[in-house]
């Protein structure tokens, strides 16, 4: 059996789609009968909310639980907490009690390798796990990195994000460098592109020119559109509210990318079965 794959999904600039790709890529995969479990690593909790549980304060196990158990050396049950979703999606949820969290992280002992050390037991389960990390790149980012085999970039395509993404790339590879050595980039999501601007295309030909040689840029795009700002509102996903949708046809197309990404990984490194 396969084992499972780690993507953290990440960008320290806000308001680039990350939530909106953690649950509709999430989905995605599970429509293609893959195992997945969604971490929401954000104090905000927005993937929590954007998939229907609105009240994340008042949950009693979230991310922050699990953390807390591995910073103390104390035994917890992996599974504890995670919550089933309707469209086949299995989600640890977050919510303001993960930025007290991240403080006590700062003086844990193996700060960075605790997100992992609790995924290492609970990810037996699935095919997938996306971490949804948050807008910035603190501790809680560090140990999605750490705990991640590869990461998704969305960048928003009506800015230039040229600056923001050079720290990023650094990150990840001071991260690659000193922590996780297997940690890989799949590649730049270009979201929220609005094709009939000139601005949008201007980014996307700076995007491939600047990092193109050294990075994936996926061929999917994700389009700006009403509906898709309207999910979070309903708790379900872009497929639930608008399944013919050209944002449901991009996200379906983004899950195609990651899989056949995956399966060509496995395919290039194949273990020696000696002679």
């Amino acid at each position: 059996m396969p084992s499972c794959h780690v993507i953290a999904i990440a960008n320290q600039k806000g308001g680039t789609g990350k939530s909106t790709t953690a649950a509709n890529l999430g989905i995605a995969l599970a429509m293609r009968k893959k195992r997945v479990l969604l971490v929401d690593a954000d104090p905000q909790g927005d993937l929590t909310t954007s998939l229907g549980w609105r009240d994340a304060d008042e949950l009693d196990v979230t991310l922050a639980s699990h953390i807390e158990a591995v910073i103390r050396d104390e035994p917890y049950p992996p599974d504890k907490g995670i919550l089933h979703h309707a469209e086949g999606v299995d989600l640890m949820p977050a919510n303001i009690e993960l930025s007290a969290t991240e403080m006590a992280l700062v003086t844990a002992m193996s700060r960075e390798y605790a997100l992992k050390s609790w995924l290492t037991d609970a990810k037996g389960a699935y095919d997938y796990v996306l971490i949804d990390c948050m807008p910035s790149l603190g501790m809680l980012t560090v140990n999605a990195l750490t705990a991640a085999d590869s990461v998704i970039i969305p960048v928003q395509a009506q800015y230039l994000p040229a600056k923001g993404m050079t720290q990023l790339v650094k990150t990840i590879s001071r991260v690659k460098r000193q922590i996780n050595p297997n940690l890989k980039v799949d590649g730049v999501l270009l979201t929220l592109v609005d094709a009939r601007t000139r601005l949008a295309k201007q980014t996307e030909a700076q995007i491939r020119g600047s990092y193109g040689s050294v990075l994936k840029v996926f061929d999917t795009k994700i389009p700006l559109a009403v509906k898709a700002a309207e999910t979070s509102a309903y708790g379900k996903s872009i497929f639930a509210h608008d399944l013919a949708g050209k944002v449901s046809k991009a996200y379906a197309a983004l899950a195609k990318e990651v899989v056949e990404l995956g399966e060509r990984k496995r395919d290039t490194f194949q273990p020696s079965l000696g002679r």
